[in-house]
């Protein structure tokens, strides 16, 4: 039933609550274990940044600016040693890798994305939501919740990865495949809870982010 291919992996974060070793794991595994090819942070707190900065540091050291990239390149270029090239060349790759991480636009404003050819809006609190937001959307993805839900009220599927932390969930990915949407919640420890086919027609899929 759920062996089409795959055209885009979404991943979705619950808000951290505080907690940043638990936002960081998290966002490890849905880089590297459930490799989406972007994933959105559904706080609204600025924590993504700081897990970002702090893992990027990590990696490549305390200048983890592009900048920095650039003087390290030097460097390596004049000293010439095949083995720190390559080592840098890795640790590089992975740095460029966390670009795929995004947060949602502080002070409760919304990302709008395309998952095949249905209008999915993301928010942090669903309480913030609008008539028209409802109205033109297919899927209503929101972070605010105590637990994960993926459940159709109407012609709508609400979508939501729990806060993390919380029991069975707070970690989403919603894949488009070219025989469905398909919609999984992860628990903290990588274990998936839930799977849900969204039944949804493939077209394209593009972003648009605004307030």
């Amino acid at each position: 039933m759920f062996d089409g291919v795959s055209l885009m992996r979404l991943g979705l974060l619950g808000p951290a609550q505080g907690s940043a070793a638990g936002l960081g794991r998290a966002a490890e595994f849905i880089l590297n274990v459930a490799r989406v090819d972007r994933a959105v942070y559904l706080g609204d707190d600025g924590a993504l940044d700081a897990t970002v900065t702090s893992w990027a540091e990590r990696l490549v050291g305390s200048d983890a600016s592009d900048e920095g990239t650039f003087k390290r390149a030097a460097a390596l270029a004049l000293a010439g040693d095949p083995r720190k090239i390559d080592a840098f060349v890795v640790s590089e790759r992975a740095r460029l890798r966390l670009r795929a991480l995004e947060s949602l636009p502080r002070g409760g404003a919304r990302t709008i994305e395309m998952i095949g050819d249905r209008v999915a809006v993301l928010i942090h609190d669903k309480a913030n939501l609008d008539e028209e937001d409802i109205m033109s959307a297919n899927l209503l993805v929101y972070g605010k919740s105590s637990e994960p839900l993926v459940k159709k009220i109407g012609a709508r599927w609400f979508i939501s990865p729990g806060v993390m932390g919380c029991a069975a969930g707070g970690v989403a990915v919603i894949e488009d495949k070219d025989d469905g949407i398909i919609a999984e919640i992860f628990d903290q420890k990588g274990s998936c809870t839930m799977t849900e086919s969204l039944d949804m027609t493939r077209k394209t899929t593009t972003r648009v982010q605004g307030g």
